[in-house]
């Protein structure tokens, strides 16, 4: 564990997918989703504690949610919670956070990951989030880790790599091409290539090497943020923040840096990585009884004829289903979801049509 070492965790999403469960005054981050006793915001900075300095982990969320950290993290301080006052996608919330921690220590290896991931080998994720701080220390380069796929998703970003190398460390290869969600037969051409990984939206870099690729190729928000540069840190940067973020563009750090930069490079890994994006997530993660259903809790729900089920009801509900397969069954604060779960990505469109017709009152 090095002292240059330094974590930024992204946590400012509602998370509508996850919807009635994760709403816009508790979202996903703040929900133990698999009953462990730790919400997910919870199990990420615990696994950060292990690779860097506590003092050194940052996060970076709506300030909505800044009291909901202080209770779920408590002994997280002030400083170390940056508080948007405004939803500006990734690119804003990285420019802050790592000027923020290159005030503090110019020779600072950040790692940037978001709150919502779950890792079920973590001694593998600790080692390969090591090598790309150790390789992004040493080299002028940025680093974002791609996941080793087993199948065509189309939910997933991926990453085409080249033969070329990183000088200092041989599994680091530079990136050809990032591609948003492509379409099944797309996703399917990929994986036969044996040339591309699943984007885990997982940077790490030094904090001279993405400040200076933001002056290089986003130079209106560099110029926002360095200019209040020694307000960070300080009992102004809120007041400064608060005006900066009124100017920033809406973009993502992948379409604003990572897709523009020549200097990326990404490190294969394979940690039983998964993104909690959709209820099918959840479902593939879960325990599931003998005929596929995946029942959170299981104590008081009871299953006649029914068979690959993604069911997720408050502990003292009493739920009977009979005859349902491959459907979603969520209910949460009086609100219930049935869905088929090949039609889960619509959940966004059913939230927009309750949004329509009850305002915020379900959201």
């Amino acid at each position: 564990m090095s002292k240059n070492f330094y974590a930024l965790i992204m946590a400012g999403g509602v998370g509508s997918r996850f919807w009635p469960v994760s709403r816009t005054e508790y979202p996903k981050q703040f929900i133990d989703f698999f009953g462990v006793g730790k919400t997910l915001i919870q199990s990420t900075y615990e696994r950060f504690l292990s690779i860097c300095p506590s003092e050194n982990i940052f996060i970076v969320t709506n300030d909505i949610y800044s009291d909901l950290i202080k209770k779920q993290i408590p002994e997280i301080t002030d400083n170390q919670i940056l508080a948007e006052p405004l939803l500006r996608n990734t690119a804003p919330c990285i420019a802050y956070g790592c000027m923020k921690i290159a005030e503090l220590n110019p020779n600072a290896a950040i790692v940037v990951a978001p709150s919502d991931h779950t890792i079920a080998d973590l001694h593998g994720f600790n080692t390969s989030i090591e090598q790309a701080l150790n390789a992004a220390a040493e080299n002028d380069c940025l680093v974002t880790l791609g996941i080793q796929p087993n199948r065509p998703d189309t939910g997933y970003g991926y990453i085409q790599y080249t033969d070329h190398i990183l000088n200092t460390d041989k599994s680091l290869h530079k990136v050809k091409t990032f591609t948003e969600k492509p379409n099944l037969e797309l996703a399917k051409s990929f994986i036969q290539s044996g040339d591309f990984l699943w984007n885990a939206g997982i940077f790490i870099w030094s904090a001279k090497a993405i400040l200076k690729s933001f002056h290089k190729h986003l130079p209106d928000m560099y110029e926002i943020f360095n200019s209040g540069r020694n307000d960070l840190n300080t009992n102004r940067e809120k007041a400064f923040i608060n005006n900066a973020y009124l100017q920033c563009t809406n973009i993502s750090i992948d379409f604003g840096i990572m897709e523009k930069a020549d200097n990326v490079y990404v490190l294969p890994a394979d940690f039983g990585w998964s993104d909690l994006g959709t209820w099918a997530s959840i479902y593939e993660m879960t325990e599931k009884d003998y005929v596929g259903n995946a029942v959170i809790p299981s104590e008081q729900v009871i299953m006649f004829d029914s068979s690959n089920c993604m069911v997720n009801v408050p502990k003292d509900k009493l739920v009977i289903l009979n005859g349902l397969h491959d459907f979603i069954v969520v209910e949460n604060n009086n609100m219930l979801l049935i869905c088929p779960r090949d039609e889960e990505q619509r959940v966004k469109e059913f939230v927009a049509e309750v949004k329509s017709r009850f305002g915020n009152k379900y959201i």
